[in-house]
């Protein structure tokens, strides 16, 4: 399942319809330009704008209207301090929120899977992986990635202490200049407020030997963790994923 925010990396899409292609199966998508045409939500507006929470109700919808009982996704716990709250298995409520302080259990790998109609899980199985382990696992087994995990040239606005890649969605200000740099991204999301950082690491090998150098977490080149101390867990308890 993709929630589809309208604001996407080209590549991303290109990449997303080519796995889907190949393999030949089913997918789900969710679109938050649907949400906002039908009055779901309320688009933000003005400079540091983003369709980011606005997929909670896209998401949330598509759930319910899809009958999911389990969406697995690809969180990790090393990514921010709300995700390392999380459970491998995640249980939400029929509104579709988390309560961190109310969570099942999970001793020796015993997952209570029980749930009433209209709840649902969120499955993390690389929880407890580092970004280290998902490149050394990428390295083995030769999986294809989109072209933006590797260092290419791009343009970009430097903006919340992160190069901000330039597009049509993007309102510049009068001091805020255009530049090429050569860049690559850790984290994927919504082209409006995902940082790249500048980088020579054009491949595997040269990716992870960078990331082992990092002290930083991918997560924070995300402005959209920036907007509070919070920001991440008042959004996983609407129901984000």
């Amino acid at each position: 399942m993709h929630v589809d925010t309208g604001h996407n990396f080209p590549e991303t899409i290109q990449f997303r319809d080519a796995i889907i292609n190949k393999l030949g199966v089913k997918l789900i998508v969710g679109s938050v330009q649907e949400s906002i045409d039908d009055g779901r939500v309320a688009e933000e507006k003005g400079k540091n704008a983003t369709r980011n929470a606005l997929q909670i109700t896209t998401l949330l919808d598509a759930i319910e209207s899809n009958k999911i009982d389990c969406a697995i996704g690809g969180g990790r716990r090393d990514e921010e301090k709300a995700r390392a709250k999380e459970r491998f298995f995640s249980h939400r409520d029929d509104f579709g929120q988390w309560d961190p302080k109310n969570q099942r259990p999970e001793l020796w790998n015993i997952f209570n899977g029980r749930h009433f109609e209209g709840e649902h899980f969120r499955a993390f199985p690389i929880s407890n992986w580092t970004e280290m382990d998902v490149w050394n696992y990428i390295k083995r087994e030769n999986i294809a990635i989109p072209s933006l995990y590797f260092a290419h040239e791009r343009e970009v606005v430097w903006r919340q202490d992160t190069w901000i890649p330039n597009s049509e969605f993007l309102v510049l200000e009068d001091h805020e200049e255009v530049v090429t740099k050569k860049i690559r991204f850790r984290t994927l999301g919504d082209i409006t407020i995902t940082g790249g950082d500048e980088s020579e690491a054009d491949t595997l090998e040269k990716i992870a030997t960078e990331v082992a150098g990092m002290r930083n977490t991918e997560r924070g080149n995300r402005s959209d963790d920036k907007r509070s101390e919070s920001a991440m867990e008042d959004r996983k308890r609407q129901g984000y994923f």
